[in-house]
């Protein structure tokens, strides 16, 4: 299996980590460069997954310019050759996995949105018969889909610190009454999009979570938009309610971790070889689903080398289509059947 990349050096420039992405000043821009560090309950493992940054990256690429029209974001380019010195100059390192971005003024509120009733929200919705506080109807199941999408902020807790559940009034005073309105109302908007046209494409989108700067007064959407690592994905020809469904995203990491006699808090524990291996896998099926299924939208989404994984191993499957396509270079791409043929 690859080596995962889990630290990105560029000599001479200050940088900061986040969970995931090592973020380089480039003057009035930001450069985020997306590592195979994986996060689960706030906490860093101390092995990555290989190519998952690569996967993040370019799922957020297709996304931020599919949703442009609803609120603007913060991505300039994925070019390296179009990035300033010096990052221009570590291709073998940035290739993929980054992104040159406005800066903005980040807005210290995590946005999510919940369509299903899955996870904590279900866990609140058993225990008190609400989701961020929110009184909800009666009748739901696990995994159901909820009558309208709902806002359920929280804070954005440093690395090693768990993010808090906030209700909308606590959102309204960390960011304004005014601005705290049209971040939800852009976020409502951003994943009704999203999941509106997954959903004619098989897949679902059940919760995601978006962040928010503030750029010349306008708000704009920054970080990550749609990935596995921000949302979950189900496919819908397996999705049943009442069952935890199948996902394309790191519950399997989650999941795992629950087997554990760990606290979830740092130290994190490492992650077995085939755990790993299995989340590649994961990974990598999600992002062909972006590409395969979204294909018509947008070609440039494809990174043929993003599937030279080494994926392979007992009881994990290669991650389908693509990786069939890259290891076959003969087949022409264009010559695959239109969707629905």
């Amino acid at each position: 299996m690859n080596q995962a990349l889990t630290k990105i050096v560029i000599p001479g420039v200050p940088s900061r980590s986040g969970k995931v992405r090592e973020i380089f000043d480039a003057g009035d821009k930001l450069l985020f460069v997306a590592s195979d560090r994986i996060s689960a309950f706030d906490c860093v493992m101390p092995n990555g997954i290989p190519q998952k940054g690569r996967v993040l990256n370019m799922i957020s690429k297709f996304w931020f310019e599919r949703t442009g029209g609803i609120v603007k974001n913060h991505m300039i380019t994925t070019d390296v050759s179009q990035f300033p010195s010096p990052f221009n100059q570590y291709a073998d390192q940035l290739e993929g996995r980054s992104m040159l971005v406005k800066k903005t003024t980040v807005f210290p509120v995590e946005c999510i949105v919940r369509g299903y009733l899955i996870g904590s929200g279900w866990k609140e919705y058993r225990r008190n018969g609400t989701i961020g506080g929110m009184p909800l109807r009666a009748g739901y199941q696990m995994a159901a889909k909820l009558d309208e999408p709902i806002f359920t902020p929280s804070t954005k807790a440093e690395q090693g610190l768990h993010d808090e559940n906030i209700s909308f009034e606590r959102a309204r005073e960390i960011a304004g009454a005014e601005k705290a309105e049209k971040l939800k109302a852009a976020s409502i908007a951003l994943y009704k999009q999203a999941a509106e046209y997954a959903l004619t494409k098989g897949i679902i989108i059940a919760d995601t979570k978006f962040e928010f700067g503030e750029l010349d007064g306008e708000i704009i959407l920054i970080d990550e938009a749609l990935t596995p690592d921000s949302s979950r994905f189900w496919p819908a020809d397996t999705y049943q309610v009442g069952s935890s469904p199948m996902s394309f995203d790191k519950q399997f990491v989650r999941d795992y971790l629950e087997t554990l006699d760990w606290d979830k808090t740092p130290p994190a524990p490492a992650l077995p070889e085939d755990i790993v291996a299995k989340s590649q896998a994961k990974y990598l099926e999600a992002y062909e689903f972006i590409f395969i299924l979204f294909r018509n939208s947008d070609l440039n989404c494809f990174d043929r080398d993003l599937f030279d994984c080494g994926c392979a191993a007992p009881g994990v499957p290669q991650a389908g289509r693509i990786s069939f396509m890259y290891m076959n270079p003969e087949i022409d791409l264009s010559a695959l059947p239109e969707e629905g043929a």
